[in-house]
């Protein structure tokens, strides 16, 4: 699928061309969500650039069907049907994201869990029929998650299941692994002024021309605000994401469910919390936001205080009042500019 030059917006003068650098927008739908490049180029540069963009595209294309469970001959979904007790060899990508899937699990203590496809696909099945899943079937579905049920061998990139019937979900990870790996693209092409973002994902290269970072704004638990009544933050040369359960959840019983399945319940959380990220790397923000959000507030805090280089935000929603908590460093991402452009917004 080509990519498509949806909008050239605004130019500025740039400090090292004659020609002036004007932002080109680029979309396409993968992962399940909509991805956006934004970058800043010469118009003389627009058939490079949009080449690029084609195969920045290309390189998600291809990462969704590595990781995807929806589809089913991905690789994730052909490893787990694959024999256990044998080293089974995975692709570069597909056993960096299980590895550092496996080293946030032990981090969280299982919160965060790219195993437990059996207790997410029972949720969803659970929300489609309206009735919560029985004891059997959560006992069933958590004998099979766990990352203990799996042995990695580094050198030989290969590995080993320990338990039948065990079902992988990449969903807290991929986005973000896939938005580092396309703005990855733009800047060894040239083009280090860049935005990618896929859905709560947004990961900047250099800030735009005249500007100090990227301008993002973070979307609440509540969606009466208007875009340009969002927080915001500036960043350059790092991602933010944002994990909560503003859109998809289920009311059952009188209790609200969210789409983010407790790995300790089985059960979609019941605790209105979202959490926003600030990383070096959208792999990390994306990953870190879901840890926090499954952790809750207390812990999930002190989890990303015991990190350098990472901040973050969280939002409970209490009594229909937002309250927030945050690490000392995440205000002085806060904007301190005035810019007249609507933010780019984490959903």
């Amino acid at each position: 699928m080509k990519a498509v030059l949806l909008t050239l917006l605004f130019s500025v003068t740039s400090l090292f061309s004659e020609e002036p650098l004007k932002l080109f927008t680029y979309k396409q739908a993968h992962m399940g969500t909509e991805f956006t490049f934004r970058v800043w180029a010469e118009q003389g540069q627009v058939n490079e650039l949009t080449l690029l963009s084609d195969t920045a595209f290309q390189r998600v294309d291809h990462l969704n069907r590595i990781a995807s469970d929806y589809l089913p001959e991905s690789e994730i979904n052909n490893f787990a049907r694959g024999p256990v007790g044998r080293p089974l060899p995975l692709s570069d990508d597909l056993f960096r994201l299980l590895d550092l899937s496996a080293e946030l699990s032990k981090e969280t203590n299982g919160a965060f869990d790219a195993t437990a496809g059996p207790l997410i696909r029972l949720w969803k099945l659970s929300k489609k029929n309206r009735r919560l899943p029985t004891e059997e079937q959560l006992t069933s579905a958590k004998a099979r998650t766990g990352t203990e049920h799996l042995s990695f061998d580094h050198v030989s990139k290969t590995i080993t299941k320990h338990c039948e019937g065990m079902l992988f979900d990449l969903g807290g990870i991929a986005k973000g692994y896939a938005a580092d790996e396309a703005l990855k693209i733009f800047r060894e092409g040239g083009f280090p002024r860049a935005l990618v973002a896929a859905s709560g994902d947004i990961v900047v290269g250099d800030a735009p021309p005249g500007k100090t970072g990227w301008r993002i704004g973070i979307e609440t638990l509540t969606l009466d605000r208007n875009v340009n009544d969002l927080q915001t933050v500036t960043l350059s040369n790092a991602a933010i994401s944002t994990s909560g359960d503003t859109r998809r959840y289920l009311e059952l019983n009188g209790v609200r469910y969210s789409h983010i399945v407790s790995t300790r319940t089985g059960l979609g959380l019941t605790e209105r919390i979202g959490a926003s990220v600030i990383a070096p790397n959208a792999t990390t923000s994306d990953s870190y936001a879901t840890a926090v959000t499954l952790l809750g507030k207390k812990d999930g805090l002190q989890f990303i205080r015991n990190k350098r280089e990472i901040e973050c935000q969280i939002v409970a929603l209490r009594n229909g009042q937002e309250v927030t908590i945050r690490t000392d460093g995440f205000s002085r991402f806060e904007e301190k500019e005035t810019q007249k452009e609507s933010p780019v917004s984490t959903p």
